[in-house]
């Protein structure tokens, strides 16, 4: 699988597979084992998923290497504080029964997220954690905490697709080396943009579906993609991009698709309150 070095030096493999909104009821268990059969290596999970303990016994099924695998999980803001955020990291990687992360995120940037950075940086120390992230910061949000940061974040995930194509962040992302995750590269099944007339156009010319198409502008565009399918075979056919590229003008008129806002906005009034409302990680404490 072809990889990318982050600006820490790690390296990541630019493909992977999503596990959002998989149940914990053996489904997430199966799907990552399905997954890691097909050869992707890159697993994302979170603790606001509720699956990292299938993600971990998938991992063990598998019988791979844990070298050869890269496991990405994220804080919930609950847990953010510095102490908290410790105990948070231990959690995490309790329930994936795993001694380190390959990557691990500030999952919503809301709250004490400095303290939360401060005690993944000292875990980053500690070698319980490779690489350390952010996720769904905007360029408000981002210009607000990275000056308090120590250390530059290695990516920054957020929504991303070809009618989202977050053109404001990445200018200040780029001159920084920090790399754009896409969560929902696929658009989370957006008919209008699976069917759109001018992606359809390119995956015919290449023979390939418009979710090929898509995945491959968006790895050409230097972003890391982990679309989620419980499906093998949309599994295999999600890989299958890497047998072609985009010429400059195919890209040029994917880019042009660009709307510049997407399903949804972190700087929205408003926004931590109905997460930490919806979404309790310790409701079963």
């Amino acid at each position: 699988m072809q990889t990318i070095k982050l600006n820490d030096g790690v390296e990541i493999p630019v493909f992977g597979f999503g596990t959002f909104m998989i149940p914990a009821d053996g489904s997430t268990r199966k799907a990552v084992r399905e997954a890691l059969e097909l050869g992707i290596t890159h697993i994302d999970t979170a603790a606001a998923y509720f699956n990292e303990k299938e993600v971990g016994q998938a991992v063990k099924d598998s019988r791979i290497d844990r070298e050869k695998l890269f496991i990405t999980s994220k804080m919930w803001l609950q847990d953010y504080g510095y102490e908290n955020a410790k105990k948070a990291i231990d959690t995490s990687l309790k329930k994936l029964d795993m001694d380190y992360m390959d990557l691990y995120l500030i999952h919503q940037p809301y709250g004490d997220v400095t303290g939360a950075w401060n005690a993944m940086e000292e875990a980053k120390q500690q070698g319980k954690i490779r690489s350390v992230g952010v996720s769904n910061m905007t360029p408000k949000i981002w210009n607000n905490f990275i000056p308090q940061f120590a250390t530059m974040p290695s990516v920054n995930q957020v929504e991303f697709n070809p009618f989202y194509q977050q053109k404001e962040i990445r200018k200040i992302l780029e001159p920084l080396n920090v790399r754009i995750e896409s969560w929902g590269p696929l658009g989370q099944g957006n008919k209008d943009l699976l069917t759109n007339p001018v992606i359809n156009r390119i995956a015919q010319n290449h023979n390939k579906d418009s979710g090929q198409v898509i995945l491959r502008f968006e790895i050409q565009e230097g972003v890391i993609v982990f679309p989620k399918s419980t499906k093998p075979e949309r599994m295999k056919s999600n890989m299958n991009i890497f047998d072609f590229t985009l010429t400059d003008d195919e890209m040029n008129e994917i880019r042009a698709l660009d709307k510049g806002y997407g399903i949804h906005n972190p700087d929205n009034e408003g926004v931590a309150e109905y997460l930490l409302s919806n979404y309790d990680i310790h409701k079963d404490d």
